[in-house]
């Protein structure tokens, strides 16, 4: 009988089975060879792809642009440096709507927790100089569900402050917040090992007791941003603001209770400040965010690596 596989029974003939190992390390090279060719050809199409997006999102500009018009620029979720709502992606819509000479008026529509005091402060200083370099276009905010801490701060800048009855505005005030883990560690037994050159560089370290003079300076560290906080409001404002002394006492109010205490002006929408206010119906966006190709150029570098990493993994190590 015969048997089925050929190769299970050693070959007398040994020019044979060099023939046979050739072939064999010939297919296994054209395998390794495909499989190379095929992620690096992943690796380029990733890359042409995102080459294209690039391109395409350089091109156009928003609806609108040819007729008079309200011009939107939309603070949405937290202001921080790396995030989308970021001091540079702000201030460059911010620019853009103003250079625009059919721009009857600028919106701020703000629904943000707050974020960064940095951050914040550079947006409101860029909308007053705006406001300064164009005094015949206006700058309004609109608040929609919540305008809280740095989200605040930016719409003190605007000329006036329009809310929902139920919005929730205000929170004047800066946190630090943190956790303390010596008692924790006491009960497992783990001992903590810190070694530093500067008797402050462990500074509110949360595996170390606590040190009432590193609590002092943190309190006037927030103490000095408060005041920075404060004095932007209050140049802002001005004299709309009420005098109660928990305006800055990190509260947060009611779009109606903010507009009883001076920390915002009117009800009102998008909508009904373009048509009633401006007199400008179209609303145009001129919001800058990262794009699903910033996104993608960010993110091609691992996604290549992780393609070449799966492509190497499939490969045959003899």
């Amino acid at each position: 009988m015969t048997d089925p596989n050929p190769h299970s029974l050693q070959s007398t003939d040994p020019a044979r089975d060099i023939l046979v190992d050739l072939a064999r390390e010939a297919l296994d090279e054209k395998r390794r060879a495909r499989r190379w060719s095929i992620a690096f050809r992943s690796i380029n199409s990733l890359i042409l792809l995102g080459a294209v997006l690039v391109v395409a999102s350089l091109g156009g500009e928003p609806a609108g642009h040819g007729k008079p018009h309200t011009a939107l620029v939309r603070i949405e979720g937290v202001i921080e440096a790396d995030g989308e709502v970021s001091a540079d992606h702000v201030i460059e819509a911010l620019q853009s709507a103003f250079k625009d000479e059919n721009t009857r008026g600028v919106l701020l529509q703000i629904d943000s927790p707050g974020g960064s005091p940095v951050q914040s402060d550079l947006i409101y200083r860029e909308v007053r100089r705006l406001r300064q370099l164009h005094p015949d276009v206006p700058l309004h905010a609109v608040v929609q569900d919540i305008c809280a801490s740095g989200g605040y701060y930016i719409a003190a800048a605007a000329d006036r402050i329009y809310v929902n009855p139920s919005s929730i505005v205000g929170s004047i005030g800066v946190i630090m917040n943190g956790f303390g883990f010596t008692g924790g560690m006491e009960r497992l037994g783990v001992e903590r090992r810190l070694l530093t050159a500067g008797e402050n560089k462990a500074f509110l370290d949360p595996f170390s007791p606590v040190k009432p003079d590193e609590v002092a300076h943190a309190r006037r560290l927030l103490d000095d941003i408060h005041a920075h906080f404060i004095d932007a409001v209050k140049r802002g404002r001005g004299q709309r603001l009420k005098p109660d002394a928990r305006l800055f006492g990190g509260l947060m109010w009611t779009g109606t209770q903010a507009v009883d205490l001076g920390l915002a002006d009117a009800i009102g929408s998008t909508d009904s400040v373009a048509r009633d206010v401006f007199k400008a119906e179209d609303v145009v966006d001129y919001t800058q965010k990262p794009d699903f190709s910033e996104r993608f150029a960010r993110r091609l570098g691992a996604t290549a690596g992780a393609a070449l990493a799966k492509a190497l993994g499939s490969l045959e190590v003899r």
